[in-house]
């Protein structure tokens, strides 16, 4: 009897959603301390969601680290950032002929948004330069989605992105205001804040996300939900962190499964009608339960990360065969 009552609890938590009300904190603090015997009920709840607004469709993305470590910030999540010792690659940013067979791989994978990503506080005119004449030239040739994620935005430097076709900007809100100096002290919560919503005054589509498994609690993960929801982020990437050697959050441990599909849920129960994106992290955290996660979102990176390693890509496409899923793409 306890069980059907719960079911009916996260039911009753889609219907709000689908009406478009807004979750309060208690019913998604609920949501992350569900039972192991609920997370079916609860994933039942956030599929419905799901089903409405996206169909079976699985949106999948692919990045590619354009610019790699040489950054200045102090992230402590980030193998990248001025405090890691992690032997990772080191290179300015990509040349053109790089980038364009970077998109020609991402169709490859069957991929509808190529995601542009380089590491630093933010692009210098001739960084901006080099991805814009490199985005004019995958816009003009191939059925590609592009999003830019280049750090710190200024106004003209938008303007110049939506120019030349980018469709979506990704700047990560990454933990809840409360927790922020705890992982970046070189710039705060509010310049994130900012970056969105500069995009996203200058047409492009806004892309903002967070990285589980930070220290934050299960009340700021839903804070996150609702800043996100706040400021109309289109697309949410979910990361679950990879600790890695050589970064202050090296010994952070891994998000459970069960609690990261209860984080998906949540965010799916919270921004309904948003892309919400398993990124990374995924396969690290999830293991043998991703097909799951779909459950709740509706993309995937697919491919390797900025510095870690992803799945094989014919495991991916074949886990969202066997779920009875469509692949979504972009055509021109």
């Amino acid at each position: 009897m306890e069980q059907q009552l719960n079911g009916s609890k996260w039911e009753a938590m889609a219907h709000k959603a689908l009406a478009g009300q807004c979750l309060t904190l208690a019913e998604g603090r609920s949501i992350l301390g569900a039972q192991q015997e609920e997370l079916l009920p609860l994933l039942q709840a956030a599929f419905r969601v799901r089903q409405h607004f996206f169909a079976r469709k699985v949106k999948l993305n692919m990045l590619i680290n354009a610019k790699s470590g040489l950054c200045p910030e102090d992230c402590g999540y980030c193998s990248q950032s001025i405090l890691s010792t992690a032997p990772i690659p080191k290179y300015t940013m990509l040349d053109k002929t790089t980038l364009l067979a970077g998109a020609r791989e991402a169709l490859a994978r069957k991929a509808g948004t190529y995601c542009i990503v380089a590491a630093g506080r933010g692009p210098t005119d001739k960084e901006l330069g080099q991805v814009v004449e490199a985005v004019e030239e995958i816009r003009a040739t191939m059925p590609l989605k592009i999003c830019a994620c280049l750090g710190l935005l200024k106004e003209g430097q938008a303007k110049r992105l939506a120019d030349a076709g980018v469709h979506r900007y990704n700047h990560n809100l990454n933990t809840s205001e409360k927790h922020y100096s705890f992982i970046t002290t070189t710039h705060t919560y509010e310049q994130r804040i900012h970056t969105v919503q500069t995009a996203k005054a200058h047409g492009l589509s806004p892309c903002s996300g967070v990285i589980i498994g930070m220290g934050e609690t299960d009340e700021e993960i839903v804070e996150m939900a609702f800043a996100l929801r706040e400021l109309e982020a289109d697309s949410i990437p979910i990361n679950f962190l990879h600790a890695i050697q050589g970064t202050p959050l090296a010994d952070a441990g891994c998000v459970p499964p069960l609690q990261a599909l209860k984080v998906l849920a949540l965010f799916r129960l919270i921004c309904p009608s948003r892309e919400i994106r398993v990124a990374g992290g995924r396969e690290h955290s999830l293991r043998s339960l991703q097909p799951l996660a779909l459950y709740a979102a509706n993309s995937l990176f697919v491919g390797d990360y900025l510095t870690t390693e992803g799945q094989d890509i014919s495991i991916d496409h074949q886990m969202i065969r066997d779920l009875g899923f469509e692949i979504e793409r972009y055509a021109l």
